[in-house]
């Protein structure tokens, strides 16, 4: 399902994830383009925060801005008070976007980041705004129909191994006794959210949704041709598609280059990557 990477347990505004410029306590962007044409909005995995998005700013063109989620209780949000239920979080992120949502935007969520994309596409949606152009769905099966388990409740030697299981945890965090009790906190806490949810019954979503997959992902085991797509294409009135790279649960940082390029075809073929380095803020 899903995991972590190590994490800054600095606090303040724009500290715990270097060059990144807050958009209040949920949101993070790391370069603002006032005349772009489209937004991207990326959810983290369970354990995961806004961090883990900071590459792809790079290789990005400027009519496209990317904004990422920080769930609270990591990186920059270490003091803010976690939370484990999906209707909470998804109302809190919801409030944040309304004023960004002045042009066309895409949704993208990893893992238990998917299933809050389609929640978060559905709120918006209830609150009058348009819907998203397009929802990615990365490293999980559809709401409803993805396996649940009972991580969460289980002791941290369980949760560790879990975490092995699905790799993309650096090795030092778990070895390190202070690093890995700091960080099972906000795993354990995601794990209950992603763990406890239930979906609602929905109207189906009119956007068209696009499935993300590794080829050895223990999660989620699809193929190119497969016309269910983990479910997700009984969630929406328009096309499904599978795109399926190479690698495991966390396929998309060995791919980063690839998801990217692919994300950009599939907003729009006028999308095309430039060859800017780096960001200049620290």
């Amino acid at each position: 399902m899903n995991t972590s990477s190590p994490t800054s347990r600095t606090t303040g505004a724009g500290l715990g994830v270097p060059g990144q410029r807050r958009l209040g306590p949920w949101l993070r962007r790391w370069a603002a383009y006032p005349g772009a044409r489209f937004r991207l909005v990326c959810l983290p995995h369970a354990g995961g925060g806004a961090s883990s998005y900071r590459p792809w700013a790079a290789l990005l063109p400027p009519d496209v801005e990317l904004i990422a989620v920080q769930y609270p209780g990591r990186e920059d949000r270490w003091n803010d008070p976690m939370v484990d239920r999906m209707e909470e979080l998804v109302n809190a992120v919801a409030d944040s976007l309304l004023p960004l949502i002045d042009r066309p935007y895409a949704l993208f969520g990893h893992s238990m980041g998917s299933a809050i994309a389609w929640e978060l596409a559905h709120e918006l949606r209830a609150r009058g705004v348009s819907g998203p152009r397009r929802l990615f769905a990365s490293g999980r099966e559809a709401p409803g129909t993805a396996q649940v388990g009972e991580v969460h409740r289980q002791d941290d030697a369980a949760l560790c191994a879990e975490l092995k299981r699905l790799g993309g945890t650096h090795h030092e965090v778990l070895a390190d006794p202070e690093l890995r009790a700091a960080v099972l906190g906000y795993i354990r806490n995601d794990y209950r959210l992603i763990e406890t949810y239930r979906p609602a019954a929905r109207p189906l979503l009119n956007c068209p949704i696009e499935v993300f997959t590794g080829d050895v992902d223990p999660e989620v085991r699809l193929a190119r041709s497969d016309v269910r797509a983990g479910g997700w294409a009984a969630l929406t009135t328009a096309h499904t598609a599978v795109q399926v790279f190479p690698g495991g649960h966390f396929y998309l940082n060995s791919q980063r280059e690839r998801v990217v390029s692919t994300v950009l075809r599939r907003l729009s073929p006028s999308f095309t990557r430039d060859a800017r380095g780096w960001p200049s803020t620290p």
